[in-house]
């Protein structure tokens, strides 16, 4: 039996689609951070067969909900403190995006103003569609693969 130990402040990300941690690990940014960190491959769970846990010790404001309900609205954010659970968050994906993915468009404006933000707006929820709000180019990328988060520098 594994065990990994208690949490004082942080938070659990539970549900991870199984082999998908460390992507995740990268996309939330979360080696820039000077905290521990818990990744737990390949869980046995009852609900999805196996599944990936990540556990955080540092301020919950640290994590961009918006980039974890883009990236896989499925999984379930269990807040920390006093080694306790003391809340549970459900993610939904959000209405609007911004500079997390980019516009492929060679003719949209933020191809020529690099300083301009890059925005998707969710267009259809059931396929899960979003599109750029400047040009309504579709994003093209798929679920359960790596983002490529855009670095901004303002």
């Amino acid at each position: 039996m594994l065990n990994v130990g208690l949490i004082t402040e942080g938070f659990v990300l539970d549900h991870i689609q199984a082999g998908t941690s460390l992507s995740l690990y990268y996309d939330l940014r979360l080696d820039k951070l000077d905290c521990c960190v818990a990744i737990i491959k390949n869980a046995r769970s009852n609900k999805m067969g196996k599944k990936d846990i990540l556990k955080v010790e540092c301020d919950i404001d640290t994590l961009d909900l918006d980039v974890l309900g883009f990236i896989d609205h499925n999984i379930t954010v269990n807040i920390i403190k006093g080694e306790e659970i003391v809340e549970k968050r459900e993610l939904h994906l959000p209405k609007k995006i911004k500079n997390i993915i980019h516009c492929r468009n060679p003719r949209c404006i933020t191809s020529v103003e690099q300083e301009l933000d890059q925005i998707f707006l969710l267009t259809d929820e059931k396929t899960e569609t979003y599109r750029c709000k400047y040009c309504e180019e579709k994003y093209k990328g798929q679920k359960g693969q790596r983002v490529r988060l855009r670095t901004h520098s303002r």
